[in-house]
């Protein structure tokens, strides 16, 4: 591969959505900053109740992790949902565990409902076992899961060579529950619904200050100001200054995709089949999915460095030997905000202000619910039906090192199998 190529996700959403920047002064019931799936859920939801909502994004709709993720519309965390428990107290945990396992109903609700053109396809996913280790990993995961009345079923090492056309798995545990989108498509959609409920949305409308006066929000943009009874910051790894709000500093993990061309049967007919999107147990995980018209789209953890094109490459062909001196048309990245326990926080910012951030890589689902829910709280008063408890501060230390620790070992390990 030679050179930058563009995201597959821009270049192929059949959804389009487009709105001007904020000019001039307007007072609304609620404002929310970023347009993502967390803030456009937020704008449907609000809107759906009547609400006057305006929502700023600073670049366009989906332009941050929400227009560069895999599409992997998945119940539950990376954490398996003992651990969410462990974390956050057995009420607390269940709760958090029995709201993310509904999620995808959610989203593909919400996808039929408003007639998103996604790419849905709802035939599972599968978390794939790299190593025979990944074999027990999954085998505690699928305990726990069934646990809790999840339709969830472990494969052996036939099942998943069958089902993803490679024998480079050692087993994988499938999820009828989740599925894949277009995942860039999908927030335009949801922008599309949001408008379409009277909500009113502004591209190109960074935030410059977020303050309290008079008992209501006043923020800026360059061309314009809101006054809010309520404000929702849902902008996670892609937040900007907008003082005096301050947030905390996340660490960053980059997220690296490619997608070959278009191919045929004969090349990738038994590729994915099913259309499972899939991501394996590995400490530096790889993510594995293909779209409608047949491209196969591979991702790790890392950035656009070299390094990690090179990688992708050759662990295309590892997984794919057939694929050798296939067309690699598109390659992208994106950034995914990572908690240290990994769990999404709600964190309030001030009186009718809540801020949504920390998905670690899982943004789809519990953004689309966290972003419905932290709506109605603001709108209604309660916080008691919240997927997780608000904070009222939230730190985490060393962001900067720990960011830099994730790339490098993402790096490191990248350039030992492009050379291996």
């Amino acid at each position: 591969m030679s050179g930058p190529l563009s995201s597959l996700w821009q270049a192929s959403a059949a959804e389009v959505f487009a709105a001007p920047a904020l000019q001039g002064e307007r007072s609304v019931d609620l404002a929310i900053v970023g347009g993502g799936y967390t803030g456009l859920s937020a704008a449907l939801e609000g809107a759906g109740q009547g609400a006057d909502v305006t929502l700023l994004e600073a670049e366009t709709v989906g332009h941050g992790g929400s227009g560069r993720n895999v599409g992997l519309v998945n119940a539950g965390l990376w954490l398996p949902p003992d651990e969410v428990c462990k974390t956050l107290g057995q009420a607390a945990g269940e709760r958090l565990n029995s709201v993310l396992a509904g999620a995808p109903d959610v989203v593909f609700d919400l996808i039929a409902r408003h007639a998103i053109a996604c790419e849905p396809v709802r035939n599972g996913t599968l978390h794939l076992a790299h190593a025979p280790k990944g074999v027990a990993q999954l085998r505690e995961r699928l305990a726990q899961m069934q646990a809790r009345g999840a339709p969830v079923r472990l494969l052996d090492h036939t099942e998943i060579a069958a089902r993803t056309g490679t024998d480079r798995f050692h087993g994988g545990l499938h999820d009828p529950r989740a599925g894949t989108i277009q995942p860039l498509a999908y927030a335009r959609g949801l922008a599309r619904a949001a408008a379409r409920q009277g909500a009113r949305l502004h591209e190109q409308s960074p935030v410059t200050a977020a303050t309290r006066h008079g008992g209501q929000w006043v923020i800026h943009t360059p061309g314009g100001k809101l006054r809010a009874k309520h404000l929702l910051m849902a902008t996670n790894a892609y937040h900007c200054p907008a003082p005096p709000v301050r947030l905390p500093e996340m660490p960053v993990v980059q997220f690296y995709q490619l997608a070959t061309e278009p191919l045929g049967d004969n090349l990738a007919r038994d590729i994915l089949a099913g259309g499972e999107g899939c991501w394996d147990t590995g400490l530096v995980m790889t993510s594995l999915r293909r779209d409608a018209v047949g491209r196969i789209i591979l991702g790790g953890m890392g950035g656009e460095a070299s390094a990690h094109a090179d990688w992708a490459e050759r662990k295309l062909v590892q997984l794919f030997p057939r694929l050798r001196g296939t067309g690699i048309n598109h390659a992208w990245a994106g950034r995914i905000a990572m908690t240290g326990d990994h769990l999404p926080r709600i964190q309030r910012i001030g009186q009718g202000g809540l801020a949504v951030y920390g998905y670690s890589g899982r943004g789809i689902a519990p953004g689309t619910v966290f972003g419905r829910a932290a709506a109605r709280a603001l709108l209604n008063g309660q916080e008691d039906d919240l997927p997780v408890r608000v904070v009222e501060a939230h730190r985490e230390p060393f962001a900067g090192l720990r960011t830099l620790y994730y790339e490098t070992g993402a790096r490191m390990v990248h350039l030992i199998a492009a050379r291996g």
